[in-house]
C-alpha cells in the first residue's frame, strides 16, 4: 500500500512500465522464479525478458507495522542504473534469469491441477480460486514427495537470507552490511559492517533479494567471489561455503514451512530449550532438546497429536538422528534422508519421565 500511494517513489515508478500480478495460477514458471513465501515481490524486466532483478522484503513480515519503502527505492534506482548501460551489463545479468522448469505454470502442477482454473471465478468465490504464490513452492514439494524422492537442500531451504552466512543487511539500502555474526562464513571473509555490496560472483546486486537468489543458486559447498565498496575503494574477497551451510537457514516462520512440518513430524511446531533450561533437564550433549510449542488438529498435522504427542513434551531422540538440531535443520535432515512415509522411534521428556513414542513422517 505504501508504494502505491508513494510520492517519493512515483517518479522512479513513472520511468517503468508497471503491472500488478494479484494471482498466481498462469504465471510462466520458467520466467516467475523468486521467493514464493514473500507477501509482496517484485522483479525487474528488461522489454526483452531480460531479468534486472528481485526485490522482497521479510522486513514486513518481523514488524507488520512497518511501511516504509527505502529499500523498494534503493532497488528502483539501481534497476534504473543497469538499464542505462544494458547493452554492456547484459552478459552479468545471465545468472538472475530463470532455469527450467518441470510444469509450465502453477494450474498444471498435479496437486494444483483440478482444483484451480486458468481464470479467477468473478462470478463466485474469487478467493478460493485464487493460486497464492506460497502453494507453487508446497506445490514443488509435494510432488518431490509423492514420488518417493528426497527433498534436496533447495527445496527445503529456499532462498536463503543473508543471515544464513552471517550477514545482516540494512533494509532501507540496496545491499549494505548493518552487521557481520562472529565465527560465521562472512566473517571469516573479512567482510564488515558499512561495508556496500555490489556483486557476488559478478552477478550485480539490487537488493537484499538479489542476494537471496545469488544463495539460491549457489553450490552446497564452494567459494562466493564478493566485489565490495568500503569507504570509496573497490575490493575482492573470497568467502567460503562450508558444507551444509543451506542446512543453516531459519526457515521457522516461513508459511512453507507448515506442509514441511506436517511430511517431516506429523505437525509438531518445535522450540529450541535453551541451554540453561537443559542444564537444569539434565539433557545429555546429544538430546535434541526440542520442545513441542504446538501440534496440529487436523488432517496430516494431526499425525503427531493422534501418535500421542502432547504439547510440552521434549523431544531428546529420534531414530537416525545423532546431534542436537534445531527444528528447520531437523526437518530438512528428515526430509533430505527419508523420502517416504515412515515411522520413527521417538523418545521424549514428559513431567520428567521418558516416554516411548512413534514419529509418524508423512
Amino acid at each position: 500500500a505504501s508504494i502505491l500511494t508513494s510520492r517519493e517513489l512515483a517518479p522512479l515508478l513513472d520511468q517503468f512500465v508497471c503491472v500488478r500480478v494479484i494471482n498466481a495460477n498462469t504465471l510462466d514458471l520458467s520466467l516467475f522464479q523468486f521467493d514464493y513465501d514473500l507477501s509482496f515481490s517484485t522483479m525487474f524486466f528488461n522489454a526483452d525478458r531480460t531479468i534486472y532483478g528481485r526485490y522482497g522484503s521479510w522486513q514486513h513480515q518481523r514488524d507488520h507495522q512497518d511501511a516504509t519503502t527505502a529499500g523498494y527505492k534503493a532497488a528502483l534506482e539501481a534497476t534504473l542504473q543497469l538499464h542505462k548501460n544494458f547493452a554492456a551489463n547484459k552478459t552479468a545479468l545471465a545468472s538472475k534469469q530463470g532455469g527450467e522448469s518441470q510444469f509450465k505454470v502453477p494450474v498444471e502442477i498435479p496437486t494444483l491441477a483440478g482444483k484451480y482454473e486458468r481464470e479467477l471465478n468473478w462470478g463466485g468465490k474469487v478467493v478460493q480460486s485464487c493460486v497464492h504464490c506460497h502453494q507453487i513452492g508446497d506445490a514443488y514439494r509435494a510432488v518431490q514427495r509423492k514420488a518417493g524422492k528426497p527433498l534436496t537442500a533447495d527445496m527445503v531451504y529456499p532462498m536463503p537470507a543473508p543471515e544464513t552466512i552471517g550477514l545482516t543487511l540494512d533494509p532501507a539500502m540496496r545491499a549494505t552490511i548493518q552487521s557481520v555474526a562472529s565465527g560465521s562464513a562472512a566473517d571469516k571473509a573479512g567482510l564488515q559492517s558499512g561495508d556496500d555490496l555490489l556483486s557476488i560472483n559478478d552477478t550485480p546486486l539490487i537488493s537484499i533479494a538479489d542476494m537471496a537468489w545469488v544463495l539460491h543458486r549457489s553450490p552446497d559447498a564452494g567459494e562466493l567471489k564478493v566485489t565490495l565498496n568500503r569507504k570509496g575503494a573497490k575490493k575482492e574477497i573470497t568467502m567460503n561455503l562450508a558444507a551444509g551451510w543451506r542446512l543453516k537457514t531459519d526457515i521457522s516462520t516461513r508459511v512453507a514451512t507448515w506442509p514441511m512440518r506436517a511430511m517431516a513430524t506429523g505437525g509438531l511446531k518445535l522450540g529450541t530449550l535453551p541451554d540453561d533450561k537443559r542444564k537444569e533437564l539434565g539433557l545429555a550433549e546429544n538430546d535434541l532438546g526440542l520442545n513441542v510449542d504446538g501440534l496440529g488438529n487436523f488432517g496430516p498435522h494431526a499425525a503427531a497429536k493422534q501418535a500421542g504427542f502432547l504439547k510440552g513434551d521434549i523431544l531428546l531422540t529420534i531414530e537416525s538422528v545423532n546431534t542436537r538440531m534445531n527444528e528447520s535443520e531437523l526437518i530438512g535432515f528428515l526430509l533430505m534422508n527419508h523420502p517416504k512415509s515412515d515411522k520413527l522411534k521417538t523418545t521424549v521428556l514428559r513431567e520428567k519421565k521418558r516416554v516411548e513414542l512413534i514419529l509418524p513422517m508423512q
